[in-house]
């Protein structure tokens, strides 16, 4: 997750061009296309719980149900989720959407949100920790992991905690740093580690014994923990942001139940957790 690439891009929102102004279009780009044979999609392929070429994250399956829809089949662009990953696929015209991107990053247009999530603190299942808040005291001169530059960095060594933190940016075909976070959890190297919840939730259920997460939809003063994920598509696509738009909405109760299967800690617009078991829409 970082605020210069478009997965952390769990960040604020970003300046808003100005699109009419002497007149100028704000897209000089090819006409719209207006009927798909395929649905091509920007990817990592090795980003679990997003995405991997087998098939097995959320966003293929997601993907997969939009194919659906369409009737038509899905073919991706895969490319790792660094620097440039936008200008090397949805900027090309390689590919037509980014299936997970934080609303108001602005190298794409953002469809309307479809889930939002929270960072979320991964620890031992016997351990005594119950916060729901960077900003508690219990947290102090503990031994916490986090992705180095992302937004919970800073107030955990506020808190007094002492903070190992892993790459922001890596190569997904080499090195998982997410992944040896939670390892280092499993292994007592660290007592916890403060994630973002689609990712905590993901990899804390699939150790053994599982790990215990913490959603933070506590007041922390000075984070931004809570996230809106739309879809990304090129600007000058109506007809095609329409269409997802119009898709999210009647699906959302789908979209719903396949983030429960991952694990995603959910939270609605109030930035209350949206119990498992609730019905209740994400955007």
């Amino acid at each position: 997750m970082h605020r210069r690439s478009w997965r952390t891009a769990i960040v604020a929102c970003g300046l808003l061009c100005l699109s009419g102004a002497f007149g100028v279009p704000a897209w000089a780009g090819p006409p719209e296309i207006t009927e798909r044979g395929q649905l091509r999609v920007c990817a990592d392929g090795n980003n679990l719980p997003f995405s991997n070429r087998d098939g097995e994250g959320f966003e293929n399956r997601i993907a997969d149900m939009m194919a659906e829809e369409l009737d038509v089949p899905v073919t991706y662009v895969w490319a790792p989720q660094i620097m440039g990953f936008v200008r090397n696929t949805l900027d090309l015209g390689v590919c037509d959407v980014i299936i997970g991107v934080a609303a108001g990053y602005e190298l794409v247009r953002n469809t309307n949100a479809y889930y939002r999530s929270v960072y979320s603190l991964i620890v031992p299942e016997d351990s005594d920790l119950d916060v729901s808040s960077l900003h508690d005291p219990a947290l102090a001169d503990l031994r916490l992991g986090a992705i180095t530059d992302t937004p919970p960095v800073v107030p955990l060594r506020s808190a007094g905690a002492s903070v190992k933190t892993y790459a922001l940016q890596a190569d997904t075909r080499v090195v998982s740093p997410v992944r040896n976070a939670v390892q280092d959890v499993a292994d007592g190297v660290t007592q916890g580690a403060v994630l973002w919840g689609p990712i905590a939730g993901y990899y804390a259920s699939r150790q053994d014994p599982p790990l215990r997460v913490l959603p933070l939809v506590g007041d922390t003063p000075g984070a931004h923990l809570q996230f809106r994920i739309t879809m990304g598509v090129r600007r000058g696509e109506p007809r095609w942001m329409d269409w997802i738009n119009d898709f999210i909405d009647r699906r959302q109760a789908d979209i719903d139940a396949v983030l429960a299967d991952y694990g995603v800690p959910l939270v609605d617009r109030h930035g209350q957790l949206i119990p498992v078991d609730s019905n209740e829409q994400g955007d």
